[in-house]
């Protein structure tokens, strides 16, 4: 029994606003390094790496610049993961889904917070799996909410745009975090915090996303995530059943229609418009 239709715009619209949430407030909080870069030297972290140097004039100077370098290094790593595994992620996003993905990028994302939260001056060296899980487990969780779009027809590109802005502003998670650690809130405390929100995305994995991935265009009565009763999910119904039974007005309508030749792999990495795109994206 398919679920009534204002129950299905009660739950698309709960799936457009807490992946706008998720984005906005996790996602993208790597990119906000040099915010947190203060707090860990507040802490101490790599101060070690700190020598005292004299100058011509024989004044004595600390000199933290190897430090600096271990910071720089860090985020760079972290970058450099992000978007070098980009093409494995979505290999594995197509392969496997979006609930196996998401748990995947949700350890990852996990992992990092947890090890940001036990690392301290002695073991600031877990920075450095640390910021690249997040980078990872990040556009991993962006990855699966861009899908989002097809649920809402002719907005599907407004929601995308939203979703990939609020990654971006995500980079300011770790300022607030920045101003909490300066009214006495501990790097730990907040990192844990972040660790426990987890389980927020685990809930919204099972309830208010597909098992597999949402299709564009949209078939009527789309349903997805855990649901009571008989109601299954459209591509559910398909692999239950094998080929889906179209009715006879259908069939009569398909058999006139002129059948659309998809283009290989080749052809679309040959096109113009690949290639302007490359071209700009080398650019900007």
């Amino acid at each position: 029994m398919p679920e009534p239709q204002n129950k299905l715009s009660v739950r698309r619209c709960l799936t457009f606003a807490t992946g706008l949430v998720e984005c906005l407030c996790f996602a993208g909080a790597v990119f906000g390094w040099a915010a947190l870069v203060f707090v860990l030297k507040e802490d101490r972290y790599f101060s070690s790496l700190c020598v005292n140097t004299t100058r011509v004039n024989g004044t004595q100077t600390l000199d933290c610049s190897a430090q600096d370098e271990q910071y720089s290094l860090i985020f760079t790593i972290a970058s450099f993961m992000n978007n070098f595994l980009t093409l494995p992620n979505g290999f594995l996003f197509d392969r496997f889904g979006t609930t196996l993905t998401r748990l995947y990028g949700i350890f990852l994302y996990t992992m990092g917070t947890l090890m940001v939260a036990f690392s301290s001056s002695a073991l600031a060296y877990l920075l450095f799996p640390a910021l690249s899980f997040l980078a990872v487990g990040g556009i991993l969780l962006l990855m699966t909410n861009i899908q989002v779009g097809n649920l809402f027809g002719s907005r599907r590109s407004t929601i995308i745009t939203l979703y990939n802005g609020a990654f971006d502003s995500s980079s300011a998670l770790f300022l607030i975090i920045k101003l909490l650690h300066e009214s006495g809130v501990s790097l730990r405390t907040s990192f844990l915090f972040l660790s426990a929100c987890s389980v927020v995305h685990i809930l919204r994995t099972f309830f208010l996303l597909p098992r597999n991935l949402i299709p564009y265009p949209l078939p009527d009565r789309f349903t997805y995530g855990v649901t009571c009763g008989n109601s299954v999910t459209a591509s559910a119904e398909v692999a239950a059943n094998g080929e889906a039974h179209p009715a006879p007005e259908e069939t009569a309508f398909t058999k006139n229609a002129p059948v659309k030749q998809e283009k290989t792999f080749r052809e679309c990495l040959l096109s113009r418009f690949f290639m302007w795109h490359l071209l700009w994206l080398s650019v900007t």
